[in-house]
């Protein structure tokens, strides 16, 4: 029922933000960010994305261009994953390490 009206409301409307040539443009986006979080790695985290995600300043010019890029939705949906991602591996690397092999 909510799709329908949902469609009845907005019969041509596209959004231009899931089109082929704007997901790439927000991979990219949050391809360059998270390398960038990757290799500043060991600065200080001073800035607040969502999801709880800190980040360094020099990280600041590729957080904007990947917001920009992509629906708030799926900056907060990435942040989320990219956070998941990091504390299992943090666990099962520290897994390794109690391991007394």
């Amino acid at each position: 029922m909510a799709t329908e009206a949902y469609a009845a409301r907005n019969p041509d409307e596209i959004h231009t933000d899931v089109l082929s040539s704007s997901r790439q443009a927000c991979y990219k986006g949050r391809d360059a960010f998270y390398a960038c979080l990757e290799k500043e790695s060991d600065k200080k985290q001073t800035e607040i994305a969502s999801k709880g995600l800190l980040y360094p300043a020099e990280c600041k010019a590729s957080r904007e261009e990947f917001v920009n890029h992509c629906r708030a939705s799926w900056v907060k949906h990435f942040d989320a994953l990219y956070c998941k991602n990091k504390s299992l591996k943090r666990l099962l690397d520290d897994k390794d390490s109690r391991r007394g092999v």
